[in-house]
């Protein structure tokens, strides 16, 4: 890339650059510790048979060691998306190309090397081997699997050893296909599921690029956000995550909602056809995790001026939500049944989806009971407040906004959660204009990123567990409060930062024209 190819001044040559450098070597590190064999972020597993993928060597880092690099690393790359952004916003134009080719190389690197940052690619796979069997993972929990005599639940991570299934029924297919692709191998069906995730990762990368075309700075912060995001890139693909795949299908769903402008500068509602493409898709979406039911309520919102367009895609979704539903709840009664089991409302529950992943609706043994409802009205209050506010500047996409205002409370307030469930509001913060949201989420990534990096127990050394614990109950939860304070600040004063080509109503304003 020369300097032809940015424009602006020295100093946004130099954004450009300091950009280019900050996610090149954060990357690199990234593949590096991935590719390095077991280690504080790469948990251990058997090698897969015959030399076959995930490919890593053992060259037996010390635990401060990768630790300490990854966090330094961590924040060398959200300043490296952050300087991208800003000199995007500052006139920077550099080619595209190079930046697609790259992040489907380092794809490739992340679905080679084994899972890293995380051992929940591990319970999925052990999950997808429970359906192999016949068993269903929302009433059996790998320690009772060891019982019945699954080699493969014997190596299960402690934190998941008593655990039931978190995940919808499409989560599970895909732990299903990737078990029985990968037979009994736990690197191998761990491989799996990273290629399902790098796929699906890549193909929004080329729908983020071919929506936003003709939109040379857009298209630019979709790459940076989501393509050549090294934090993403950690959560999400290195790590195979399922959260991955939700975000895709709710994204591919709003999309679908395109409204088309007219003549009168009014928008045109999509047909009922695509409506209930939508809904099938947001329905996916949500069958994969639970929370992305809040895509839906900012679809619905789009079309709320069509009766019609309404059904179609409450039914397009119904459609998929209760096939997905049956499909894998059915064999788990089933097995209740067959077993003898007395069938409770708790077993129903957990066979039919535990919302929000949780234990009940409103409770966890992890925190104090007044914390959920305390957060529940906190996200239902805040969730309101970004709802009317957040200005809508996505007209053709006019599912987007409200599906960010309610994402954005959901992520910020919701108490239980995890990095690379920021992919939920990074999706729709690809399709959103510059403001400062940007540098809201950015800081909340890269802080949670730091947090849990650690995939295995960090070892019994004072000073080590005292550093790692001081970071993320102070320093991350710190970071945390003043980011949700920013956001309800946000709200209220209306400061969203940005420059809109022109004046922009917010969510709750009627800019469409509904055509039959």
């Amino acid at each position: 890339m020369s300097d032809r190819n940015i424009r602006g001044n020295g100093a946004t040559r130099g954004l450009v650059w300091t950009a280019a450098a900050c996610i090149t070597v954060s990357l690199l590190v990234m593949i590096a510790i991935s590719a390095a064999g077991p280690s504080i972020t790469v948990p251990a597993m058997a090698h897969a048979p015959t030399g076959a993928p995930p490919w890593s060597a053992s060259l037996k880092l010390s635990q401060p060691f990768v630790l300490i690099t990854m966090w330094v690393t961590a924040v060398v790359a959200a300043v490296g998306v952050g300087t991208g952004l800003l000199a995007v916003a500052r006139g920077a134009r550099p080619p595209v190309k190079p930046l697609l080719v790259a992040s489907f190389v380092v794809v490739a690197a992340f679905a080679f090397t084994p899972a890293a940052g995380t051992t929940d690619t591990q319970s999925y796979a052990i999950d997808g081997n429970m359906v192999t069997l016949h068993h269903s993972p929302y009433v059996f929990t790998p320690a009772k699997m060891v019982t019945l005599g699954d080699k493969l639940a014997v190596g299960s991570p402690p934190t998941w050893a008593h655990a039931l299934s978190d995940y919808g029924p499409i989560a599970t297919g895909e732990e299903w296909a990737a078990a029985a692709l990968g037979g009994h191998s736990m690197a191998l069906i761990t491989f799996w599921l990273k290629i399902f995730v790098a796929l699906t990762f890549v193909a929004i990368s080329l729908l983020f690029d071919r929506l936003l075309r003709d939109d040379p700075a857009m298209r630019l912060r979709a790459h940076l956000l989501w393509s050549l995001n090294p934090l993403l890139l950690w959560e999400i693909v290195a790590s195979g995550h399922v959260d991955g795949i939700s975000a895709a299908l709710g994204v591919a769903g709003l999309a679908v909602l395109r409204f088309t402008p007219t003549k009168d500068a009014e928008y045109a509602m999509p047909s009922l056809a695509r409506c209930a493409a939508a809904g099938a898709l947001l329905g996916a979406a949500a069958a994969t995790k639970s929370p992305y039911a809040l895509f839906l309520v900012g679809a619905l919102w789009a079309v709320r001026r069509s009766p019609a367009r309404i059904a179609s895609a409450i039914g397009g979704w119904l459609v998929v939500t209760v096939t997905a539903y049956a499909i894998a709840g059915m064999p788990a009664v089933n097995v209740l049944f067959d077993r003898g089991n007395q069938i409770t409302w708790d077993n129903l529950y957990q066979v039919f989806y535990r919302p929000f992943g949780l234990a009940g609706p409103l409770s966890s043994d992890l925190v104090p009971g007044f914390v959920f409802p305390l957060a529940l009205a906190l996200f239902i209050g805040v969730a309101v407040l970004a709802f009317f506010r957040l200005p809508n500047r996505v007209p053709s996409l006019p599912a987007v906004t409200p599906t960010l205002a309610l994402g954005l409370a959901w992520i910020f307030f919701w108490p239980f959660q995890r990095p690379w469930y920021d992919v939920m509001i990074i999706a729709l913060l690809v399709l959103y204009p510059s403001s400062r949201l940007d540098a809201l989420i950015l800081v909340r990534l890269c802080f949670g990123a730091v947090t849990y990096m650690e995939a295995i127990r960090v070892s019994p050394n004072a000073w080590y567990q005292h550093m790692q614990f001081f970071e993320g109950d102070w320093v991350t939860s710190s970071a945390r409060l003043l980011t949700a304070a920013a956001l309800i600040w946000m709200c209220v004063r209306g400061r969203w930062g940005g420059t809109p080509d022109r004046p922009v109503p917010a969510v709750g304003t009627p800019i469409l024209q509904p055509l039959s």
